[in-house]
Formats: structure tokens, sequence, C-alpha cells
């Protein structure tokens, strides 16, 4: 069992899924809540704009046994893996000058662009630590974490590098979103197989299930960008190229329409972009090719043959990542 006792969580060596899941979320919260006074006002903002956690139950999925029980290692990697992306989100506000973020105002609106940067070094720093204080260390070193830091990094500075870049293909945003944001998706499935598994090849199904579900949460990301508004989607909406970010649905624009994309060389309005998206079909497009990744990933579920509770629990993940809302 789970045990809260006063302010600590008390773990056995094995967690029931749902035990887990609350270990986790506490687990942030302590982490947020009680950093070095230095850091810990702005760490502190932090906790109330946490999101869906949707990669630990990723991982938590990925990592219980045929008895449904988890290892408490999980803990750890889920933990790290959310404060990893936190770190990446704090420094994604920076670079985007966000005003919002899961409906809260961002820690760089609040206190400055300076200080979140720092405060995203710091919790980019304690998610290492955090995985690496795992109980088997043969566990950390297979998760080889700082290997999808890598990734997670270049893949944001790949998207920096080509901010409008009105001839970005389609295949090269593809491997751009692999990096900045399927990377943690597949770190989170691969290492919760790394608990649960032991056969190298269904080990390796888990982390490429775990990279097409990231890569159709970014696609599905990019829809909502025209489809939904700030308050659904509980972030700034049509502003992607206004920050510079060229994302599929108006890179498929861009290559069905020579007329626009001239006009692109220019300055577009957001009127601009709309009308083009719409009349070449960019969403039709992305929504298309999410379902493919989304088909993909389920035809993975299916060969695993996972007991039923498990693959209902990564069925779940994948629908929540194919709708966001």
């Amino acid at each position: 069992m789970t045990n809260i006792n006063g302010n600590r969580f008390e773990l056995n060596e094995y967690l029931n899924f749902d035990d887990a899941v609350e270990a986790v979320k506490w687990e942030v919260d302590r982490t947020l809540s009680t950093s070095p006074k230095i850091i810990r006002q702005y760490t502190q903002h932090l906790v109330v704009s946490r999101g869906k956690f949707i990669r630990t139950l990723s991982l938590l999925a990925c990592a219980q046994k045929e008895d449904k029980m988890i290892n408490r290692n999980a803990v750890n990697f889920a933990a790290a893996v959310e404060l990893l992306h936190l770190a990446t989100l704090v420094h994604d506000d920076v670079i985007d000058d966000a005003d919002l973020r899961r409906g809260e105002i961002t820690l760089q609106k609040k206190f400055g662009k300076k200080t979140a940067v720092i405060c995203g070094d710091y919790l980019l720093a304690v998610s290492l630590e955090l995985a690496a204080s795992v109980s088997d260390k043969e566990d950390y070193l297979k998760l080889n974490m700082p290997s999808y830091v890598s990734k997670v990094c270049l893949g944001e500075l790949n998207q920096h590098l080509n901010n409008h870049n009105i001839d970005l293909g389609i295949m090269k945003y593809l491997r751009i979103i692999s990096g900045k944001t399927a990377a943690l998706f597949e770190a989170s499935f691969y290492a919760g197989a790394v608990l649960s598994e032991t056969d190298p090849k269904r080990i390796n199904r888990y982390r490429k299930l775990g990279n097409n579900i990231g890569m159709l949460f970014q696609l599905t990301d990019d829809c909502m960008d025209f489809e939904e508004t700030t308050e659904v989607a509980k972030k700034p909406v049509e502003s992607d190229y206004e920050q510079g970010v060229i994302t599929l649905p108006l890179i498929y624009a861009l290559k069905k329409d020579e007329v626009f994309k001239k006009k692109a060389e220019g300055k577009l309005s957001r009127s601009d972009i709309n009308s083009a998206v719409k009349k070449t079909g960019g969403l039709d497009f992305t929504h298309m090719l999410a379902e493919k990744y989304y088909k993909k990933s389920l035809k993975i579920i299916a060969d695993l043959e996972l007991e039923e509770d498990k693959a209902n629990k990564l069925k779940f993940v994948l629908d929540k990542s194919y709708r966001l809302i």
C-alpha cells in the first residue's frame, strides 16, 4: 500500500496503478514546493499550472505487470519525466513570450525571463537527479535519460532555426517534432517497459508506440491552434505563426498554393493564413496524418497481446493524446 503519513508518502516496492499516479503527483508537488529557499517562490508558482500527467499515465501503464502492480522506481521515472517536461514548457514560454500556460499566468510573465530561464535549468537538473535516484541503477542506465534530454533540446533548437522558414518541408517538420515533442513520450513508454519487460524486441515496440503517440499528440496540438478557443485550449491560440513557428497545416498550405507562398514572402495576416489553410485542406491533411499514427499505435498495442486492463490503459492514453480536450 501507499500511505500518506503527514507530509510523507511511504512507498512499498510495488504499488497499484492509482496509488502510483498519486505518488507521482505528490513527488512533483513536493519537488516544486520544497525546493531551496532562493528559488522556492518561483517553483511553487508552477504547482498550480501542472498538466494532465499524460506522460505519467503512459509510463505507469507500460510499467504495470500482469498482476497489475507497478515497481516503485516507476514513480521516480515518471516524476522525472514530468519535471523535465515542465522545464521545457518554462523555456518555451520565454521563447514565445507567452502570458498563459494551462490557464495560469506564466513564470516568465510574472517574474521575468531571466528568472524563468534559470528556473527551467533548475528543473532540468532536478529531473535528472530524480531519475538517477532509482534503486536499480541498471534500469536508469537502460533508460539513458540524458540522451532524451539531448533529443528534446535539439528538436527545440531545430524548430527555432526554422522559425519563419516558409520553405520548411513536411519530412523535416516531422523530424523536428519527433525530437521536441515525441521524444518525451518515447522516453515515458520506454521507461515503463524497462520496468515490466525483459525481451528487447518487446521493449522496442513500446518505444515505437511512445514515439507514434507523441507524434499524433503534436499534430493534434497543431490543429488546435486553428480550431479551438483560448478558453478551451487553456493557452493562446492562433499564435504559432505570430511566434515564428511554422506548423504542418501551414506547411501544407504553402506547398499547395503558390500564390499564397509568394504572398508569405512578406507579412501574412491571420485571416490570410486561416483562409489558405482552409482552402488547401491543411487541417484535413494534418488530421489524416495524425490518424495514421493513431492506427499504427492501435496495431502495436494489439500486437503486444497485453492483459486487458493494461491494454485499455494504453488505449486511454492513446485516445487522450488524439483528442487533447
